[in-house]
């Protein structure tokens, strides 16, 4: 299997967990993944919460024909200055119409599909509330689903999650998508002890 490359796009006021703990995640799968500055200066990114982190790359010097997946965290305004970049837009709408790459969007992020123009008719979800809800009319939106603890809704390449809750579920799909072990690190990294704990 070629090795799968992942750009996780980071604009100032991301939301930390959404994106670092994802990073982590892939990289304990054994792929390349790269923290992309959006708009950080010197690639330093400022978190929703003050945490900087360093990115790895800038955008304005990544091709995006070298990535497998993009990932876009949510946090504000991290998400809003993602929706708002024509560039980040473009990577969107490049990587929605090839059906061998992939799309993912957390919390407010799935925005970024609705500016992109790439959500009409896709089944999707997203932070919960109307400011949100509002933008998927032409969409089939998956709210909260208690009976089958669906929190990751997957529409052929493009993925999507509710929030900072639903980071672990959601970057240990994107693992699957790409290919990856994610039972292996489920178990390794003490997910499945306690999803069992707590579900019994």
């Amino acid at each position: 299997m070629a090795e799968k490359r992942i750009a996780v796009l980071l604009a100032n006021g991301f939301e930390e967990g959404e994106a670092l703990f994802t990073i982590d995640v892939l990289r304990r799968a054994g792929f390349v993944c790269d923290g992309v500055s959006v708009d950080g200066e010197k690639g330093v990114v400022c978190g929703s919460h003050g945490i900087r982190a360093f990115a790895d790359r800038e955008l304005a010097g990544v091709d995006p024909a070298g990535y497998d997946m993009v990932v876009l965290p949510g946090g504000l305004p991290g998400a809003n200055t993602l929706r708002d970049n024509e560039t980040v837009i473009a990577w969107v709408r490049a990587f929605a119409a090839d059906p061998v790459k992939k799309v993912a969007a957390i919390c407010a992020a799935p925005q970024v599909l609705a500016k992109a123009g790439v959500s009409a008719g896709r089944r999707l979800t997203s932070y919960p509330g109307e400011q949100y809800r509002k933008l998927f009319a032409d969409a089939d939106y998956v709210d909260d689903n208690r009976q089958t603890q669906e929190c990751v809704v997957v529409d052929g390449n493009i993925i999507t999650s509710r929030g900072p809750g639903t980071t672990l579920p959601f970057a240990y799909r994107l693992v699957e998508e790409l290919g990856g072990d994610a039972d292996k690190l489920r178990s390794a990294m003490q997910y499945n002890a306690l999803k069992e704990a707590i579900l019994g």
